[in-house]
């Protein structure tokens, strides 16, 4: 679809007094709409508007390969009203002109050439211009956009497959390239259909000068990466992926950017995008630069940048990566490395400012998207709202989740019953906040293995093993989230130069893992028990936590109405148990929906036959329960017969 140029015979400016004062409150958060390359028409003339921020700059000039990249041929204006903005419109350039910004400042004798804040594209790295590039796209997502509200309200099944799109699948007949945006939508959707996911959430697409950093060093904040095809192919990876079902989440970096010379740090020649004092503008973890917040220029850009991505792309959610670094002033940070806040404290008042109004200004333009943090302490009210104090995210990582649990799968089955709470003292906090539960690229790199290579014992032990770690996944309380790989048990850890081991799946053992994924899946997004009061405590109810020597938990999952329960009992030793009564809510039959050790998903077939009838033999504090055969390794969900 071709879109009318912009007009500015009569205003010679897309830029009006109205954004520049939005923009000098941090304000405006549409700045892609003004700032940038924006093909236009002058005077009957086609060509193209720029504008960039840089207030300290003495000139500053367009470069690319329709001057010769030189310096001063084509100057822009300093707008007098104190915007600290460069504009100017340049004839006869258009959509696919390579171009950067050429800047002398007024301090230090400083020039340099930098690309665009605001490029809608750029070149392939390790080149690194940006890209004049016309955005007009169809778009054919309207039954999803129209029932995505539902499929992303707190009480629906949310299942994220976290994936990095340049490692997920390789073409080795083509020097192991990286599939491309259309090649990729198709063969993801097909996958995650079959394993029955709600939602991909893809590491940052945003463009990123190097590739080993996954993502998470962008500098192109409202472009998607180049590696793998046009703005308009990503257009077309999320139109058809939505088509299918599928919701797309997006990774974001407020937090840090990379110093790269063309990219924001020094900017005009003073610390413009990034904090001037030296204990708050580099991230010692990363060796990177930290985005000033107080200014309210740069929250305006990073505000901007958030509903690019949900307005122009469609993307229905936005995970905000490293929020803790962003909460804390000391945070990677020793002793006389940080300086307190006005009132003597480590909190990041500017950041707590920044994060809140993230929230409140994209829940007021799209109020049927996610913003997820990734949130690793005990910060109070990280998903409260911020009218009562809260952050305002819709969802918060439950890092401690992750460590426990990780932390007793890794204990060979003899010891687990010296340390049982691990993997229950979850549920003390499991309802503070509305929580994802991630097994994330995280924990699958830089030695820590990969899952089952996380697991004890032999190689049926360690498959069994994983199979009961997802099963346990999947019945607590909160959204799920898993890394790519290990919805099929991969063994070697994450390498992003590598695929996937996609040859396992020739093996039934790797094929049963899969099968028991999706299986889990269907089943989570079938019943209301299992995902509708993921934040409420009515919703879960223990039945025993306290059986250590034989390291087995059992508890009830609970719907709004009393016939909506289910039960899970897992046993985390390779020890069958025979006879093993577990108290219930009510009589009857209850039938066995799942068991981790179904043959089907590689196990040994131990289970109950389909179900069991309860008796009127009272057990853990009920007047009714069952006796289960419990598999090793294993688990069993049960539910009354016909749910």
């Amino acid at each position: 679809m071709q879109q009318a140029l912009p007009d500015i015979t009569k205003t010679r400016s897309l830029i009006t007094d109205y954004d520049v004062y939005l923009f000098r409150q941090g304000n405006h958060f549409r700045l892609y709409e003004k700032l940038g390359s924006h093909p236009a028409v002058l005077d009957g003339t086609k060509g193209t508007f720029f504008a960039v921020w840089a207030p300290n700059a003495a000139e500053v000039s367009v470069i690319g390969d329709f001057n010769g990249w030189e310096g001063g041929k084509d100057p822009l204006r300093f707008r007098s009203d104190g915007s600290g903005i460069w504009e100017g419109f340049i004839p006869g350039i258009g959509h696919g002109a390579l171009y950067k910004y050429h800047i002398e400042s007024r301090y230090n004798d400083y020039s340099v050439e930098k690309g665009d804040p605001f490029a809608h594209y750029w070149e392939i790295p390790p080149k690194t211009a940006s890209i004049i590039w016309d955005l007009s796209f169809i778009w054919r997502d309207r039954a999803w956009m129209q029932r995505r509200e539902e499929d992303n309200s707190p009480d629906a099944p949310i299942s994220i497959y976290e994936v990095h799109l340049g490692s997920w699948r390789k073409v080795p007949e083509e020097g192991n390239r990286s599939l491309n945006y259309p090649e990729a939508a198709e063969e993801l959707a097909d996958h995650m259909l079959d394993a029955a996911f709600t939602h991909v959430e893809l590491l940052p697409i945003m463009e990123h000068p190097l590739y080993a950093s996954w993502g998470y060093q962008t500098l192109g904040y409202f472009a998607p990466t180049s590696r793998y095809g046009t703005p308009q192919d990503f257009m077309r990876f999320i139109n058809y992926l939505h088509q299918r079902g599928i919701g797309v989440i997006l990774d974001w970096v407020p937090s840090h950017f990379p110093a790269d010379g063309y990219g924001l740090s020094y900017f005009d020649g003073t610390h413009l995008y990034e904090h001037a004092l030296p204990g708050q503008r580099y991230h010692p973890e990363w060796k990177s630069y930290i985005f000033n917040l107080g200014r309210n220029e740069v929250r305006s850009f990073l505000i901007s940048s958030a509903l690019f991505w949900l307005e122009l792309y469609h993307a229905d959610g936005l995970r905000v990566d490293a929020v803790s670094s962003m909460l804390y002033l000391d945070y990677a940070r020793s002793v006389g490395e940080w300086m307190p806040n006005v009132y003597g404290g480590r909190e990041n008042l500017e950041a707590i400012t920044f994060l809140r109004k993230v929230n409140d200004v994209v829940h007021a333009n799209f109020p049927d998207t996610l913003v997820i943090a990734e949130e690793a302490t005990s910060w109070p009210g990280v998903t409260a709202p911020t009218a009562t104090g809260g952050l305002g995210f819709d969802l918060k990582w439950n890092m401690g989740w992750m460590h426990d649990t990780l932390n007793y799968f890794a204990l060979d089955p003899v010891f687990r019953k010296y340390r049982l709470d691990l993997l229950t003292f979850s549920i003390w906090y499991a309802f503070s906040e509305r929580y994802v539960l991630p097994l994330s690229h995280d924990e699958v790199v830089h030695g820590k293995s990969s899952l089952v290579g996380k697991m004890p014992g032999d190689e049926w032990q360690k498959r069994a093993n994983l199979r009961l770690l997802l099963g346990y996944m999947f019945t607590h309380p909160g959204k799920k989230l898993l890394f790519m790989g290990g919805e099929f048990g991969q063994w070697s850890e994450w390498s992003h130069d590598a695929g996937l081991e996609w040859h396992l799946l020739q093996y039934p053992p790797h094929r049963g893992i899969l099968q028991w994924v999706g299986d889990l899946n269907r089943l989570y997004r079938r019943l209301p028990e299992l995902h509708e009061r993921d934040a409420d405590p009515e919703g879960f109810e223990w039945v025993d936590f306290s059986d250590v020597e034989k390291s087995i938990i059992s508890y009830l999952r609970r719907g709004h109405t009393a016939d909506e329960v289910v039960l899970v009992a897992c046993n985390c030793t390779p020890v069958p148990r025979y006879g093993y009564r577990v108290g219930v809510p009510f009589g009857g039959f209850w039938e066995e929906l799942l068991n981790s050790d179904a043959v089907e998903y590689g196990g040994s077939g131990v289970g109950n036959m389909g179900g069991v009838e309860a008796d009127r033999v009272p057990a853990h504090g009920r007047r009714c329960s069952i006796s289960l055969t419990l598999p090793p390794l294993g688990m069993v969900i049960l539910a009354p017969e016909g749910v």
